[in-house]
């Protein structure tokens, strides 16, 4: 299981998950956020952070949103993955 940003984060970017995360797997694309599905240690800290409520456990995102399941995963293997956040 990973943590997967949805698309509430579109044209947020809120860093507020990137502050709390114990392993710096959250990077920035140009939309909005992704959280690297290799790197999460499924700690769950990046979820109550996000006030836009953006983030889900792979396993309940909304029926509507599962398309970001697919998103968030083929961004890290794109041609421009999503660097590092700004801070």
């Amino acid at each position: 299981m990973t943590y997967i940003i949805t698309e509430a984060c579109i044209g947020v970017k809120d860093r507020a998950c990137v502050d709390v995360c114990p392993v710096d797997c959250i990077y920035e694309g140009d939309d909005q956020l992704y959280i690297h599905p290799d790197e999460c240690i499924d700690c769950g800290a990046c979820e109550p952070e996000c006030p836009v409520t953006a983030i889900f456990p792979e396993e309940e995102v909304p029926d509507n949103m599962t398309a970001y399941i697919a998103k968030n995963k083929e961004a890290f293997n794109s041609p421009n993955p999503p660097g590092k956040p700004q801070r």
